[in-house]
């Protein structure tokens, strides 16, 4: 039961952002912000799944490095979807969005122990 409270949320953010990778277009037609708003969605998708995978796995780098490799599959698939390409800029994003989700958690997590 342990291993599914930690890894079913993995899977299922993990499912979220196939399926929206999945829409051929999801523009806004907001022009300059729309580009604005996407990848900030892209880094705070890949800040959860970063912050998901160490709660899963109780270690940092390894969920930055498979939150990462999750980043490329992603960008593979949409090379897949109509309307849509993959993009190495969105893969570092992404990285960025995953480092910065684990820097938050792990400095609020020190915050509370020195609280305590």
């Amino acid at each position: 039961m342990r291993l599914l409270s930690r890894w079913l949320p993995v899977l299922v953010w993990a499912g979220v952002i196939f399926a929206l990778s999945s829409i051929p277009s999801l523009s806004s037609g907001l022009g300059t912000w729309d580009l604005v708003l996407r990848k900030c969605a892209h880094a705070t998708e890949y800040a959860i799944l970063a912050v998901l995978l160490w709660r899963a796995l109780g270690r940092e780098l390894l969920a930055l490095a498979l939150a990462v490799l999750y980043a490329v599959t992603d960008e593979v698939h949409q090379t897949f979807v109509a309307g849509r390409h993959g993009s190495p800029r969105d893969v570092a994003i992404d990285a960025v969005g995953a480092a910065l989700g684990l820097a938050v958690a792990l400095r609020a997590r020190a915050s509370l122990r020195t609280r305590v």
